[in-house]
């Protein structure tokens, strides 16, 4: 099979041997992958023959030997610790979920790192009905998902969206100075000035979720900053450390696109040839919302 290999010299197509699935494992035919910004510094820092590709949907070609999961045949989107880059990937069956019909296998591959982030940090600020939320980095490949899935919850939904992309929520602001708290819930991904102003717009007993530092500035924090934001809290999120089971929180979101009440924005769609020209579009922030490549 041909697969993406990183390399000093950069990612490279090569031809490898088809993965030999652990009995846990269903054999997986990509048809579609999707990139995170995370990988970016994955793909910067492992340059000796690592094979990247965490989000990937297709077709299962060969069931798990222990019985679990899928069946040879069918749909799936999976969320893989590495090696999804690929024609094939060997996908434990608790990393992965059957597909509805309404949902398109390009919209499945867009779901599982960014959505599934999204929905637990939307989680951790409990019950939203009635509640405020505001949404830093909204137009993101997170940010979008975070987005829908508070007015989903019921909250009144600011998102800081330069572009003007709302995603449903109820006021779209360009940057997190001018959003009007105070805030039940903030996702904040930005980091730097934006983590400072997130804490400053918290409501007293709310929550602030960090998630990223997509700035790349850091910002030192004050016991005092909290004065008139007492008992707010903030939270770290990590993806890799989240406890949610993998397979359930990809069919709650698979059912969700399912039912028209969830989308993703594909702001770059291409064949897998063109993997370098979509990880520079990324790398320099050219488009909004996920990147997906096929494999035909």
């Amino acid at each position: 099979m041909k697969a993406l290999i990183n390399t000093s010299e950069g990612l490279i197509f090569k031809t490898v041997a088809d993965p030999s699935p652990a009995p846990n494992q269903a054999l997986v035919a990509v048809r579609a992958f999707s990139l995170n910004r995370g990988e970016l510094a994955l793909l910067a820092a492992r340059t000796e023959g690592w094979r990247p590709g965490q989000d990937v949907a297709g077709v299962v070609v060969e069931a798990a030997a222990d019985g679990s999961g899928p069946t040879p045949g069918t749909r799936v989107v999976a969320l893989v610790e590495d090696s999804g880059w690929a024609e094939l990937a060997a996908v434990p069956t608790a990393r992965l979920a059957e597909l509805p019909d309404e949902v398109e296998i390009e919209q499945a591959a867009a779901l599982p790192l960014a959505g599934r982030t999204a929905l637990n940090t939307i989680r951790l600020g409990g019950n939203l009905l009635g509640r405020k939320v505001l949404v830093t980095g909204a137009t993101g490949g997170v940010g979008h998902y975070q987005v829908q899935l508070a007015v989903l919850s019921g909250a009144d939904v600011t998102a800081v969206a330069r572009s003007g992309a709302d995603y449903g929520a109820a006021k779209a602001v360009p940057s997190i100075t001018d959003a009007e708290g105070p805030y039940d819930l903030v996702a904040e991904s930005s980091g730097g000035e934006s983590l400072h102003h997130a804490i400053a717009k918290i409501a007293p007993g709310g929550t602030v979720v960090v998630l990223g530092t997509s700035s790349g500035a850091k910002a030192p924090i004050d016991v005092y900053d909290f004065i008139g934001h007492e008992g707010a809290r903030l939270v770290n999120y990590m993806s890799y450390a989240d406890p949610s089971p993998i397979n359930r929180d990809l069919q709650t979101l698979s059912k969700l696109i399912a039912q028209q009440k969830l989308t993703t924005d594909l702001g770059f769609h291409a064949d897998w040839t063109q993997i370098k020209v979509a990880l520079d579009e990324l790398r320099h922030r050219t488009f909004r919302g996920k990147a997906v490549l096929t494999i035909q």
